[in-house]
């Protein structure tokens, strides 16, 4: 068990571990195929948006806006058809409308009654501040991808955010869904995690590449790492 009266900032991702981002995912991606005459299962979806986005974020850095319209025009790519500038404009849009999980909220208010918070997330900022209004949390820092030139699992993005928080590593402890985004750099670079496994007994990685990592602890909820958090 994690020894969590060390730690003084909780980092977590964003995307997957507090907004239901397949949800999102899939609300806005699966007219878009319909609309073409493109039947996939939902898991199908999932993995090719994974394939897509870890593609359009190698190379020279684009923002995360257009990231997300190379994945759409991606996808028309695979069962050819053309998406119209309306559609690839769609998902980036769809960002502030992703949920929140159901115990997203009340848990971050919970722990934020011990830790401070922040988010270190492959996002832009002006598409985070949506989902901001929605989380209601009271994030000390929030290190997007724009503010630092990479994505995770680079492992520029976690460098610069502790150089943001000002405090050793051993006082950081990360949280994320991700073991390809998250969890993977986090081992390498010795910091503490926790793994929010939000996908449960499902197989595969969902919307992102399958990685193999070992977190400090694993939970199923956020709503569990604050029950094991905060006492009282």
């Amino acid at each position: 068990m994690i020894d969590f009266s060390r730690f003084e900032f909780l980092t977590f991702d964003c995307y997957g571990t507090l907004i239901d981002w397949e949800t999102g995912i899939l609300r806005a991606l699966r007219p878009l195929l319909e609309r073409h005459g493109v039947r996939r299962e939902d898991e199908g979806i999932l993995a090719l948006y994974g394939e897509l986005e870890a593609a359009a974020e190698a190379g020279a850095f684009k923002s995360y806006r257009e990231v997300l319209e190379a994945v759409v025009r991606g996808l028309g790519g695979r069962p050819n058809f053309a998406p119209s500038e309306e559609e690839v404009r769609r998902l980036p849009e769809s960002v502030a409308e992703w949920p929140p999980f159901p115990d997203t909220v009340a848990s971050l208010q919970r722990l934020a009654t011990r830790f401070k918070l922040a988010v270190i997330s492959n996002v832009d900022d002006d598409l985070f501040a949506g989902s901001a209004r929605l989380l209601r949390a009271p994030f000390a820092h929030v290190i997007t991808a724009q503010q630092v030139r990479s994505y995770k699992p680079s492992h520029n993005n976690f460098q610069m955010a502790l150089a943001r928080l000002g405090v050793p590593k051993e006082k950081v402890l990360h949280v994320a869904q991700s073991l390809y985004h998250d969890i993977a750099p986090a081992n390498a670079l010795g910091w503490t995690s926790v793994w929010v496994n939000r996908r449960g007994s499902k197989s595969g990685g969902g919307a992102t590449k399958a990685a193999v990592a070992k977190p400090d602890l694993e939970v199923l909820s956020l709503q569990a790492l604050a029950d094991l958090a905060v006492r009282g």
